[in-house]
């Protein structure tokens, strides 16, 4: 049986900053929420890495892609991008549901 190798997780700077920011907000409601979304965005995206095809296509892209995949974390929709040539999952943005989703 040949065992496939799990994706890197590479992280934009766009998704970073909206991450910290988030964290940052959060950190100002509660002393334990932002480490329990940290750890269930971070356990999610470790759980894709062996298949990065598990979470749904990304409705709200524009062009509709298979590469293009999003999942939602407490009210956290995380989207990201799949290169199988490189094998990495490339995280895009993070943002709160109830925000107005801009096209890409």
């Amino acid at each position: 049986m040949v065992k496939s190798t799990p994706f890197d997780i590479v992280w934009g700077r766009k998704a970073l900053d909206n991450f910290k920011e988030i964290l940052n907000y959060l950190a100002t409601q509660s002393d334990q929420a932002p480490k329990i979304v940290k750890d269930a965005i971070v356990d999610r995206l470790e759980t894709i890495k062996a298949n990065p095809q598990i979470c749904e296509l990304d409705k709200l892209k524009d062009r509709p892609n298979k590469d293009y995949r999003a999942f939602v974390v407490y009210s956290y929709r995380v989207t990201y991008q799949i290169k199988s040539s490189a094998k990495e999952i490339r995280v895009l943005r993070i943002r709160h549901t109830s925000r107005e989703p801009f096209g890409y």
